[in-house]
């Protein structure tokens, strides 16, 4: 999403194009802080890259949804939103990642910067650590990794790892691993982080929220700071131009998954499901249920309301759901509803079975 700068302002063609990573679970707050970036941008010239867990792209659809990357008419510019679908950036990096990058580095005079949302499951150090090949070096620098935690959902255990429970399996079966891929995946974002965003911070109370900070700072180095937000507001001033060049000091960084080739994501599926219109109320309180029932941590879609001439955007961490309506459907275009389900041992019948109710 490239955002128009006064004439008067040149690129600078010897220095390198500052990137921004923004990474985080599921859930955190991530498009919503890249959403605040690019409505703040100051003149900056800004394109995107979006990464998903899964085969469909809603956060790329929300950004356009907002008009931003937008022309006057609410096209799409070219070359301003670039969309890795289907899989986590970490895993992808030289297949999908590093052809945008080169692309980017032809149109460099156009640029200046780049931010990156990874997919709630990447791992951020490979990703980083591809900023050291030197096609990719001679052109960007990693000027920081922002690490988006969700407030409340650490606060309620999601991301803790239950030591007395680990340790009572290891010793009924100690052939087993029982490590928590959530809690290995939490402190790797973290371990990455040149800055890590607090983020829902109005929904935690005092202890609360010294708990999450506690959480957090046994993972990252004194030096790096943790700042609270609400829907991402922060200064751009914070986010950007921290000149930290990342990739310098990844290596040095330790993680969960330095010795693995491939970071495994069996543990997670990411089912799609279509449906027609849908009464909001009945769909609201079926996806409780799901959740309820089932281990999902991640819903988000666009959904079809009878009579509703606008498409309403609902999206759910945990039990916590929020819904509005983004935009008008547009002519021509097929008024569905479609919901993204992430999580462990999801069954695509199972969970059509439980919204057969919410069809308007």
């Amino acid at each position: 999403m490239i955002h128009p700068i006064p004439e008067s302002h040149t690129p600078m063609q010897s220095a390198k194009i500052p990137v921004t990573i923004v990474t985080g679970f599921l859930g955190s707050g991530k498009t919503t802080l890249l959403r605040h970036i690019l409505g703040n941008a100051e003149g900056k010239r800004i394109a995107v890259i979006v990464n998903e867990f899964g085969e469909l792209g809603i956060d790329g659809e929300i950004l356009r949804g907002c008009g931003i990357g937008c022309d006057d008419e609410g096209n799409e510019r070219e070359g301003a939103l670039y969309e890795l679908a289907n899989g986590c950036v970490c895993c992808t990096v030289q297949e999908e990642f590093q052809p945008v990058m080169l692309q980017l580095a032809e149109r460099r005079a156009d640029i200046d910067a780049v931010i990156i949302e990874t997919s709630g499951l990447a791992l951020p150090k490979p990703l980083v650590q591809a900023f050291q090949w030197p096609e990719i070096a001679n052109v960007f620098t990693v000027d920081a990794v922002v690490t988006v935690v969700d407030g409340p959902a650490t606060a309620s255990g999601q991301f803790a790892e239950n030591t007395e429970a680990v340790d009572a399996q290891r010793r009924a079966d100690p052939n087993l691993d029982h490590e928590s891929p959530l809690h290995e995946l939490f402190e790797d974002q973290l371990s990455a982080a040149d800055l890590v965003v607090l983020n829902k911070s109005d929904l935690l109370d005092e202890a609360a929220r010294a708990q999450v900070e506690a959480l957090i700072r046994a993972e990252i180095p004194a030096e790096v700071k943790i700042v609270a937000a609400t829907q991402g507001k922060l200064p751009l001033a914070l986010l950007l131009g921290q000149g930290r060049a990342a990739e310098t000091t990844i290596d040095q960084r330790v993680s969960h998954h330095d010795h693995e080739e491939d970071h495994d994501h069996d543990e997670f599926d990411s089912l799609v499901i279509d449906l027609p219109a849908v009464d909001r109320d009945r769909l609201l309180a079926a996806l409780e249920q799901i959740v309820a029932a089932h281990t999902v941590y991640r819903i988000k879609g666009f959904v079809a309301i009878p009579g509703k001439p606008m498409r309403l955007l609902v999206q759910g961490v945990g039990k916590r759901f929020d819904h509005h309506f983004d935009r008008q459907w547009r002519e021509g275009e097929a008024r569905r509803t479609q919901l993204v389900f992430i999580g462990e041992d999801l069954d695509e019948a199972v969970l059509r079975s439980a919204l057969a109710g919410a069809a308007a």
